[in-house]
């Protein structure tokens, strides 16, 4: 195997790194997106809850300040028998009439606080009946997210392993140096020069020369004589005649 082959092994496993990696860093992306969404649909429901139980605070409060009333009335009527003198009777009496009133008023705003518990509770019923069915939905496609998380990391721990033996191939220390430093900048390292004389990394057109070098290695390595590294001239990557 010559080194260019070597190197082209090596960068169809890197290949495969690159797009593991990519998925490994997307998947809880994924994942966060789908829970966030449900979080959306809970926080519908706590306010539903929360807008329930304001509706049965407000009964709460107009029932005891209706109780509170009836008890001022029962003591109003209870004092107004042991008055003597018409004039206190007929003040209590305007005073029972005026907390008459109020408990009709209050009486009637917690008729119309009740009202409102059904609407309210309904709207529990739908926010709960929404949540549960997402909520299923988004536990299974997390449970699938981290499933597949799990495998790639096994797949990631395969590949890097074949990539070290792969590396091994690589036999030139130059080459070597030179692949892991461009890598980092650029994809694919290793590109063909096509019979036109064409970069297949960056499209360009390269120099008489960069042919003839690469068609120089290509023998060189049939031979099983040492070869050089052909780069492109524009983008840098590794030269070998298709």
């Amino acid at each position: 195997m010559t080194i260019i082959e070597a190197l082209v092994d090596l960068q169809e496993v890197d290949g495969r790194i690159r797009e593991l990696e990519t998925e490994l860093k997307d998947l809880p992306r994924r994942k966060a997106l789908e829970t966030a969404r449900l979080s959306g649909v809970s926080a519908d429901l706590q306010a539903a809850k929360a807008n329930h139980e304001y509706a049965a605070k407000r009964v709460k409060s107009y029932e005891e300040d209706a109780k509170a009333l009836r008890e001022k009335i029962q003591q109003l009527k209870q004092t107004q028998m042991g008055l003597k003198t018409n004039k206190e009777y007929q003040d209590f009496s305007i005073q029972i009439d005026l907390v008459n009133h109020d408990l009709e008023a209050t009486e009637n705003n917690a008729i119309a606080a009740m009202d409102d518990l059904p609407g309210a509770q309904a709207r529990i019923d739908d926010a709960q009946a929404k949540y549960d069915s997402e909520k299923g939905g988004v536990d299974a496609f997390c449970a699938e997210i981290d499933e597949r998380i799990a495998k790639v990391k096994a797949e990631l721990d395969e590949a890097m392993k074949e990539r070290a033996e792969k590396a091994k191939a690589v036999n030139d220390p130059k080459f070597m140096l030179y692949y892991e430093r461009l890598r980092t900048k650029r994809w694919p390292v290793v590109s063909a020069l096509t019979h036109d004389g064409v970069c297949d990394g960056c499209h360009l057109v390269q120099p008489p020369s960069v042919g003839q070098l690469a068609d120089a290695n290509a023998k060189n390595g049939e031979a099983g004589k040492p070869q050089s590294i052909v780069a492109c001239t524009m983008c840098g990557r590794i030269l070998y005649r298709a």
